[in-house]
């Protein structure tokens, strides 16, 4: 994966496709995401970074680049990010290890100031 950011970004048409052409299902997804990451006994920080921990042990890249950026913007921290991904590694064995090198590459691609 070369960039992070594009690989997110260039699932923006197909993603906008599915709300049109299934618009009700996708609002339906929609609000269980927002139901799921409303912060009550968990803040949405802690949310994010179990949906990063599962992300990893499902093997989903589109879902670690994902939820690794939202963890990035509720405030998470690089060693949060490790700490999580090594919960992680701990239940998805081998194959989880080299997901979780995808998501600490996309936080530290994200991390970085944009480049003019």
């Amino acid at each position: 994966m070369q960039s992070w950011n594009d690989h997110i970004k260039a699932l923006s048409p197909a993603l906008k496709e599915l709300r049109m052409g299934h618009g009700d299902v996708m609002k339906g997804f929609s609000s269980l995401a927002q139901a799921a990451l409303k912060p009550q006994a968990l803040d949405t920080k802690t949310k994010e970074l179990i949906a990063l921990a599962i992300s990893v042990a499902v093997r989903c890249d589109d879902c670690i680049g994902f939820h690794t950026k939202s963890a990035l913007e509720q405030g998470a921290s690089r060693d949060e990010v490790l700490e999580t991904l090594g919960t992680a590694i701990y239940l998805g064995a081998g194959p989880a290890v080299m997901y979780a090198a995808h998501a600490i590459e996309a936080y530290d691609e994200f991390a970085k100031p944009a480049e003019a």
